[in-house]
């Protein structure tokens, strides 16, 4: 057992040590950085401000007192609001219809495996292709949605999906529903592939319906192996940046938590503010990620 244990950690090291590099200095950085004034056009100038990018207070001589910080913004709660709206959303509807997609793929039908190949497509096309494509797709001059639409009389005007307020979200939504689905169906076609076909067969022949196999039986086996899914989505839509960036520039209906630190790092220059912003999401996930796998109590093994 020793040997096994030194072996492992012989393997591990390069893989830590990379890690550290790409991914653990640059946090550090990050977290350093928010507690600093530091700007993108001289970051060696930098000053330690405290806790003043997250909170400060100024106490004016009339008395008033102007509070300051990020945890104060309502432009940084708004983020946070629309991201965690997006998650819940997307990966609720994500989870649902890649179970049905799942469910069928696992079926013996001829063509099955042109099928499975078919339907990871969207998820195969890179983000940024996919946003720009839907772009076109969603315009309100020229694109084909509107046309389908209005040629099956389900509205009667073309609608600026992308640019108006009220459809904004749901734009995104979509297009990381249609992206992002085949992702969970090769998941959990990935458990239900693992299942015995003993248990199901015993229970055809006690008499259960198709509905009772799958919410009795397929279900509880596969539900440990769906649960991890759903972190890894979840955890993938927190941090959304690029479809959003894309398809609904400056919205602020869309505006996610990743969206406002780019925003804050790089185009506001205010370098400071956008590295307490990243330690925050970085947080945000952190404590929902636990909190999700305390609730479920599940490993990340996949096992109860």
């Amino acid at each position: 057992m020793a040997q096994r244990v030194r072996s492992a950690w012989l393997f591990l090291t390069p893989m830590l040590l990379v890690l550290a590099a790409v991914a653990g200095w640059p946090l550090i950085r990050t977290v350093y950085f928010s507690f600093t004034d530091a700007s993108l056009s001289d970051l060696d100038a930098r000053q330690w401000v405290g806790f003043a990018n997250y909170f400060s207070m100024l106490s004016m001589p009339s008395g008033r007192t102007i509070y300051d910080g990020l945890l104060v913004d309502p432009v940084w709660w708004r983020a946070v609001w629309n991201t965690v709206r997006f998650t819940a959303v997307s990966v609720v509807c994500e989870t649902i219809l890649g179970m049905v997609v799942a469910l069928v793929l696992n079926a013996e039908f001829p063509g099955r495996g042109i099928v499975r190949a078919a339907i990871l497509i969207p998820w195969a096309i890179p983000t940024i292709v996919s946003a720009k494509m839907w772009q076109w797709m969603l315009n309100d001059q020229f694109g084909i949605i509107n046309v389908v639409l209005i040629n099956l009389g389900l509205i009667h005007a073309k609608i600026a999906w992308t640019a108006s307020a009220d459809t904004a979200m749901v734009a995104v939504l979509i297009v990381d529903i249609w992206k992002t689905t085949p992702f969970m169906a090769l998941l959990i076609l990935a458990a239900l592939q693992m299942l015995p076909r003993e248990i199901i067969e015993v229970a055809k022949l006690d008499g259960a319906n198709p509905w009772q196999i799958f919410w009795r039986v397929t279900l509880p086996l596969i539900r440990p192996a769906v649960m991890v899914a759903v972190i890894f989505r979840a955890l993938d839509a927190l941090r959304i940046f690029d479809l959003i960036y894309v398809l609904t520039p400056n919205n602020v209906q869309t505006k996610s938590m990743s969206v406002f630190a780019r925003e804050n790092l790089f185009e506001f220059d205010k370098f400071a503010y956008g590295s307490a912003a990243s330690t925050l999401l970085f947080l945000i996930l952190a404590l929902l990620t636990i909190s999700y796998i305390r609730i479920a109590r599940i490993s990340l093994d996949g096992g109860r």
